[in-house]
């Protein structure tokens, strides 16, 4: 492990799993931490619960189709979430540098509660601490999130029931809050009217789950990209995952812009988005309910779970060839979300 803090140890990537498996998970050793799913879940004497936390640091905080503060919402819901989960109660807590306009702050604070109320969800305590101008960057937002499993439901954020013929679904687009962050950046200069995707996505989880079994995995690509999700679930089951690229849905001006910059969206953050592993036999009624709803209206059929390949991700390129996908070795985009 390296000596010191690098950027790429916030990507989501292979450096920061390994930060947290050499250093993090050395010290901690609560068998509840050591499964690395979006939340903790955990049973009560009298029901389960799924805990979560998480820390924001956009830059900037204003972008198109959101900011920091819708931002901290959605996270935080779509962690809980895609454990099956129903997200009830949030913390929030502001780190504010000096100088900040109140102006600003009443706009994120005024999208917090906007997106709270939207999914549905209860901010039920918080801190707020004020550092010297020049000690963070504008503003800093942590959350944390608390959610209540259906007795019907159980948790989706493991992939112990993950086999083969087990067909891979995401949501919509890719890449699109990404992009639309660093289109905002201003030395970037960048004139584009690409819209984050970032929203809550409990409403649509939990109509899916209301309505079929069969749900076996989810989860959201947000650092890291949904090549991320898909290392993870071929390295964590041993199977393999084979993805065509023609079956992955991504805006002809998102795509565009990533050719233009070199990057690749597979790596780029999303925050409106969720992978969702389910058995072939409810396939296609899975992806019938999503497209009944504007989340989820661009929804796909991407990819397989495999016997070949094993602990591998493949991709079936346009041109017809293959590409193996491998974990994120450094940072595409620092600070998106």
């Amino acid at each position: 492990m390296k000596k010191e803090v690098l950027i790429a140890h916030g990507s989501g990537g292979e450096a920061s799993q390994t930060l947290i498996k050499a250093l993090f998970l050395k010290y901690f050793k609560s068998s509840i931490l050591k499964k690395l799913t979006d939340s903790a879940v955990f049973e009560t004497d009298t029901s389960s619960l799924a805990f979560t936390t998480d820390s924001f640091v956009v830059d900037p905080i204003f972008f198109q189709g959101g900011d920091i503060g819708k931002l901290a919402v959605c996270g935080t819901v779509n962690d809980i979430a895609v454990s099956g989960a129903v997200p009830k109660y949030l913390s929030l807590s502001f780190i504010l540098e000096e100088g900040f306009p109140i102006k600003d702050l009443e706009k994120v604070v005024r999208s917090i509660a906007k997106e709270a109320e939207k999914a549905e969800v209860e901010i039920v305590t918080g801190d707020t601490k004020v550092v010297d101008k020049g000690k963070c960057d504008k503003v800093f937002i942590n959350t944390a999130g608390i959610g209540f499993f259906p007795k019907s439901v159980a948790n989706m954020g493991k992939m112990v029931n993950i086999r083969p013929g087990d067909v891979v679904i995401i949501n919509g687009s890719i890449a699109d809050h990404g992009m639309a962050v660093l289109s905002s950046r201003q030395d970037f200069d960048i004139e584009s009217d690409i819209q984050s995707d970032c929203a809550c996505l409990n409403h649509l989880i939990q109509k899916v789950l209301s309505q079929i079994e069969g749900v076996k995995f989810m989860r959201d690509p947000t650092r890291g990209g949904l090549a991320t999700v898909l290392v993870e679930i071929a390295s964590s089951t041993n199977l393999g995952v084979e993805i065509d690229e023609k079956s992955i849905p991504m805006k002809e001006d998102v795509e565009s812009l990533c050719e233009l910059l070199g990057f690749d969206p597979l790596y780029i953050a999303n925050e409106g988005k969720f992978v969702m592993v389910v058995d072939k036999s409810i396939a296609e009624k899975v992806i019938g309910i999503l497209h009944n709803n504007k989340l989820g209206k661009d929804s796909s059929i991407i990819g397989k779970v495999t016997e070949k390949y094993n602990g591998k991700v493949v991709l079936n390129t346009a041109v017809g060839g293959k590409r193996i996908v491998d974990m994120l070795t450094g940072e595409q985009l620092p600070r998106i979300c």
